[in-house]
């Protein structure tokens, strides 16, 4: 059976990828010491032409397809989040940034990471990443929608290739010798590699730091009038800066919140950003209920035990909680994953009153039937309310799990093969569905599955083993030989672009 791993998966390909990045990276500073022949010869080599380039170096298609291979491999080095609840809410808050701001380019997609760091951050070509623990320290929707709208704003006003570009007035000594620095980093190790580097960086710091801090300074600008077209509260931001200096304040060296040293945080910078807040009216937003219930799901997952995630949620119901039923929902979760069904029902009761039809709520009743050892109660509880919301990829998850669970691994392959027409960029959905092919017996599906989860993680050399499984078990079925082989083919060209 093929395991899901609940650590970082080792990417067969990770310690080559990482060499051939530093390689990519010398090569697109190559493109600023070489005379013009050497740099369109590079140029042509290292940099494909997949578009035409608005406004710098790179264009939309090349970033895209940067971002692309960037999060393939991203995945198989980094812990994920498998939260189709979570992962549905903060995409849905995404779209709706991304369509009141100055983002062209709108192919967006999302990786939730397991961590309890406050960071986010946004990759060429339009790949958002949010650190589950952000939603901890974000108190509210508003103060979480000031950051990820300050990462579309790095992507809309093309701040990577604006970086590329920036590099290209340097002083050639000095790429130089970044560039060997970064071969050391290489071959001789980190420790020499860095030193290298300090000290080539050092005489263009200055500029390179007032350019990076233009550089925030406007992803501030433009992601405030996001918030403000989307009809948010433009004062979150600087309470959200606020928050993020005060983790800061007692914290040292590698202690330093990430998103800290990616954003650097100042008195001038808060000042300026509750200065800008000002010129629109104050709104007072009641919390989201939404928000509070994703806040309760973060919490139960980075507690390190369901025990001690149920003592923090009835510590929080004895006190003055931000939302007693966010809480309560919490509790829920805890005790159900402490395998406390019947207690977990009980708390869970107390909130049915109040919005029977709410989906965190009946995805929570039907968990906990699972819990219990009823996967059929709960197949048809989902069943019925999929009727009602169609291909909603949380409860459609959710009622495949427990159709597996109820031994109706059939019927789960049924509904996860249509779900991955919608959700085919989802790795948990091909674990998953591999899980239930090879329970109902469709092997060659099983290898197909099972591939594509390993793509999704940037493991291309046990996709293509799991492709050329399942064609040598194809007999007289050309269509999905074709099918096989294309994608076989797809494999290679990923390989390659890694490799070139």
């Amino acid at each position: 059976m093929l395991m899901i791993a609940t650590k970082p998966v080792r990417s067969l390909l990770a310690p080559r990828f990482w060499n051939r990045l530093l390689i990519t990276l010398m090569s697109v500073l190559l493109l600023c010491v070489t005379t013009p022949s050497q740099a369109q010869r590079t140029e042509k080599l290292k940099i494909p032409n997949l578009g035409e380039s608005s406004t710098s170096l790179f264009s939309a298609e090349y970033e895209y397809q940067l971002g692309r291979a960037w999060l393939r491999v991203f995945r198989s080095q980094a812990a994920t989040v498998n939260d189709p609840l979570l992962f549905s809410y903060l995409e849905d808050l995404i779209f709706k940034l991304a369509a009141e701001s100055e983002l062209e380019d709108r192919r967006l997609e999302l990786v939730v990471v397991d961590n309890p760091a406050i960071n986010a951050f946004a990759v060429p070509g339009g790949v958002i990443g949010i650190h589950n623990g952000l939603l901890l320290h974000a108190q509210t929707e508003d103060e979480l929608a000031t950051v990820i709208a300050h990462e579309i704003a790095h992507l809309s006003q093309r701040h990577f290739s604006r970086r590329v570009e920036f590099a290209k007035t340097q002083q050639p000594l000095t790429l130089a010798a970044m560039l060997a620095g970064f071969v050391l980093m290489a071959t001789a190790g980190g420790d020499a590699g860095m030193a290298a580097l300090a000290a080539a960086q050092a005489a263009a710091q200055d500029s390179a730091l007032r350019y990076s801090r233009s550089n925030e300074a406007e992803a501030d600008r433009v992601a405030m009038q996001t918030i403000v077209n989307a009809g948010m509260d433009p004062h979150a931001a600087s309470s959200m800066f606020d928050r993020m200096m005060q983790a800061s304040r007692y914290a040292t060296g590698s202690r330093i919140p990430e998103f800290l040293r990616t954003h650097p945080l100042s008195e001038n910078r808060i000042a300026d950003t509750r200065n800008r807040a000002r010129q629109y009216p104050k709104q007072i937003r009641p919390a989201k209920l939404d928000y509070q219930l994703m806040r309760a799901r973060v919490l139960n997952q980075l507690s390190d035990t369901p025990e001690e995630a149920a003592a923090k949620f009835r510590k929080e119901l004895d006190g003055s909680p931000r939302s007693t039923a966010a809480a309560r929902y919490g509790l829920v979760l805890a005790l159900t994953d402490a395998g406390r069904g019947d207690e977990a029902a009980l708390e869970l009761d107390s909130l049915w009153a109040a919005e029977p039809d709410r989906l965190e709520y009946v995805i929570a009743d039907a968990r906990i039937d699972m819990a219990k050892n009823e996967p059929h109660r709960a197949a048809k509880k989902l069943a019925d309310r999929l009727k009602l919301n169609p291909h909603n990829h949380a409860l459609t998850m959710t009622y495949a799990e427990a159709l597996m669970q109820d031994q109706q691994a059939h019927v789960a392959e049924e509904v996860l093969l249509e779900q991955s027409k919608r959700k085919g960029n989802d790795p948990y959905l091909w674990y998953l569905l591999a899980e239930v092919q090879g329970l109902s017996g469709n092997i060659i599906g099983l290898h197909q599955a099972r591939a594509e989860y390993f793509i999704l993680n940037g493991i291309l050399d046990q996709a293509e083993k799991q492709l050329r499984y399942a064609l040598d078990l194809v007999r007289n079925d050309y269509t999905t030989s074709a099918k096989i082989n294309q994608r076989i083919n797809d494999v290679t060209e990923m390989k390659a672009m890694l490799e070139s």
